[in-house]
């Protein structure tokens, strides 16, 4: 995909609060709570879809408190749902928000089609809109709010090809979601990297349907056998995608010995990173993102326009899409500390249990 962009870090908002129940809606940061500013009692209501529980804990366990957190902060109503997967439940929702009143739509889609026509039919009614982590390929969200996905995957790249090194070495890759337009921009980026590098060969690579890590371990393993179990390195586009891999390679006892990568920096992968079976992941600060998201949201509600870094082509819309992108980190056992630090991941749940002995000897304090 060709995009055109410039990149800038958007600040961190506050500390996130405690997670609600996954699938919930929530409400609250009205004009008559404290803490909104006297501009914020003008604002209208702000709805949130989430994708799902299954693809990345991230949705639950850091985006929702993280938006929670801003909003509130703001002042502002608010309601945040999750899809779980099911497609017609989002549209449902949608329909559900705009029916009570939201003036502002944030969705991260399940797949662009029918992202795209809930994002018709909000506009249709004078509802703003904006994609949120996701491009909804052919929408007409008035703003996409994400990270450098095609940053992402070139990290994911360098960082598998700092760990294989300058050997020769076989590689598989395990996409994401072939329904979501990120999958296709991390291993854009990705192959960006690898396929300069005459030494590696792709000896097998597919998408993994809803980023369902349990099909993931299916996949893999056929993968791995078609190879003949000849696998130097894994080009995982997520820590739980990461994980299926290590399944497998845990049960031919190789897990360690074939570098993994992954992305979003959770607690399983930090440790697997620890425990020296994933070489690296990537760290997408959820404060960092949602108070990228509910700035832009927030000045929507007010009649306002969103400040952006940028543009995102939408080449099935034909169409650039205002942006806001952020840029990735590439985390590693050297700097784990850093995701804790920020805030994404907590030490008592990093370093717990056989974890604590890693984390003393990787410097996490």
């Amino acid at each position: 995909m060709k995009r055109m962009h410039s990149l800038v870090l958007v600040g961190a908002i506050g500390a996130a609060l405690s997670l609600s129940a996954c699938g919930s809606s929530d409400s609250g940061g009205n004009s008559a709570s404290g803490g909104g500013s006297s501009s914020s009692s003008k604002a209208g209501k702000i709805g949130v879809i989430l994708p799902d529980t299954k693809s990345s804990v991230r949705w639950e366990t850091a985006d929702r408190p993280a938006l929670e957190a801003a909003f509130k902060a703001a002042g502002v109503s608010y309601d945040i749902q999750n899809a779980e997967g099911d497609a017609d439940k989002m549209t449902q929702i949608a329909d559900s928000m705009m029916t009570s009143g939201v003036t502002v739509l944030a969705i991260v889609n399940l797949d662009s089609d029918s992202g795209a026509a809930i994002e018709q039919k909000a506009k249709s009614q004078g509802v703003k809109t904006i994609d949120y982590d996701r491009l909804t390929l052919g929408g007409s969200a008035d703003y996409y709010v994400s990270f450098d996905n095609t940053k992402v995957g070139e990290l994911q790249g360098q960082g598998l090809a700092t760990c294989l090194g300058s050997k020769p070495a076989n590689i598989i890759y395990l996409n994401g979601s072939p329904t979501d337009n990120n999958a296709t921009l991390f291993a854009a980026g990705a192959h960006s990297v690898l396929d300069k590098m005459s030494n590696y060969k792709v000896v097998g690579e597919q998408a993994v349907p809803d980023w369902d890590n349990d099909k993931a371990v299916t996949i893999f393993e056929q993968l791995y056998t078609a190879a003949g179990g000849k696998v130097d390195g894994v080009l995982a586009a997520n820590d739980g995608l990461g994980g299926s891999a290590i399944s497998i390679l845990e049960k031919n006892h190789v897990a360690g010995k074939v570098p993994v990568t992954g992305q979003d920096a959770t607690v399983e992968g930090l440790q697997n990173i620890l425990a020296g079976t994933q070489c690296m992941t990537v760290y997408k600060s959820a404060k960092e993102e949602a108070g990228a998201l509910a700035d832009a949201a927030i000045a929507l509600s007010k009649g306002e326009k969103a400040q952006t870094t940028g543009t995102t082509k939408d080449s099935t819309g034909n169409r650039d899409v205002p942006s806001i992108l952020l840029t990735p980190k590439a985390i590693t056992k050297a700097n784990v500390n850093d995701v804790i630090a920020d805030g994404g991941q907590t030490k008592a749940d990093v370093c717990a249990g056989k974890y604590a002995q890693m984390c003393t000897a990787a410097g996490i304090s």
